[in-house]
């Protein structure tokens, strides 16, 4: 049976885009491994191996989230020195809680082998890094509006392909 690699993602709108780029030339061009400015997303739910059988419940269940819009501040660089990962991030509205917990839940029954750890809002930069933290500048924030998320599959050697979106709440106040 063949198997997808599969995430659930937020993907930047291009003005949000350049300006992770924009903040992302702030760091040492020898970083690490510079993530091309077409896959910097955020994951929300890392699936891993999926069966192509289980993509239809897959996006099934996620379309039946009903998750408020909401925006991100990416105000910090950071590492994962263990995965040699350089980001920028910050915190968390309580609505992105909401999309990666009701993502966990969805997902618990269709992909039985889920881990997942904690959720830290981060876009990868740099991968195979060896910067330290303590030398990393802090950058101007970027105010990143999210209206939706995708469903993502990962193929070697090619950029990430964003196989369906679902939009969120736009309640009239934040129009």
């Amino acid at each position: 049976m063949s198997r997808r690699r599969l995430f659930f993602a937020l993907w930047p709108d291009q003005d949000t885009r350049r300006a992770i780029v924009a903040r992302r030339k702030l760091l040492p061009e020898d970083a690490g491994d510079q993530v091309p400015d077409y896959n910097l997303h955020m994951t929300l739910l890392f699936l891993g191996e999926c069966p192509e059988g289980s993509l239809r419940e897959i996006q099934a269940a996620a379309g039946e989230l009903r998750v408020p819009a909401f925006d991100l501040l990416l105000d910090r660089f950071g590492c994962f020195p263990g995965a040699r990962v350089l980001w920028l991030g910050g915190g968390a509205p309580k609505a992105a809680d909401e999309l990666v917990g009701g993502l966990t839940g969805a997902m618990k029954e269709i992909v039985p082998e889920l881990n997942r750890g904690p959720w830290r809002p981060h876009v990868t930069l740099f991968r195979k890094t060896d910067t330290r933290p303590d030398s990393l500048p802090d950058p101007e924030p970027v105010n990143w509006p999210v209206t939706g998320f995708g469903l993502v599959e990962s193929l070697p050697g090619r950029p990430y392909q964003v196989l369906r979106t679902w939009p969120l709440i736009i309640s009239p106040d934040v129009a």
